[in-house]
């Protein structure tokens, strides 16, 4: 089973990324998907993401006390220069607690790296999950 999540989510991760017609009013930037031109955090993609995000997220105190497990899904832009912009929980699990941890470990990712740079690169929405499982 723990060698088949690596396989969905490698299959998953086109559907995972989702493109909207622009970023809120506020904004007149477009948002586009490009299935052949994908940031990926730095050193090797998903693979990357889920280290990062294994080796980074930090169980709340009293979650750990109450055993309490689950995820919270965060969605965030990743702009033209790779940094991490417009994180937003859009899964909580009405702790916040777990929802400020989602949020910081996103907002602390490295710059994420493009596989191509051909010139003008708009902004992608990604949508991920951040698991919170007691060892």
């Amino acid at each position: 089973m723990k060698r088949l999540v690596p396989i969905l989510l490698s299959c998953l991760l086109p559907f995972i990324a989702q493109a909207q017609d622009t970023i809120p009013a506020d904004s007149e930037q477009e948002i586009f998907i490009d299935r052949y031109n994908w940031p990926e955090l730095p050193g090797g993609g998903q693979k990357a993401l889920d280290e990062y995000l294994a080796n980074n997220v930090h169980y709340p105190e009293q979650a750990v006390k109450d055993s309490i497990e689950d995820r919270v899904i965060v969605q965030f832009l990743v702009q033209a220069d790779g940094t991490i912009t417009d994180i937003e929980v859009i899964r909580s699990l009405g702790y916040p607690e777990f929802d400020e941890e989602a949020v910081r470990v996103i907002s602390e990712m490295p710059k994420w790296v493009w596989k191509h740079a051909p010139g003008d690169l708009a902004p992608m929405k990604f949508i991920v999950p951040v698991n919170f499982k007691l060892k």
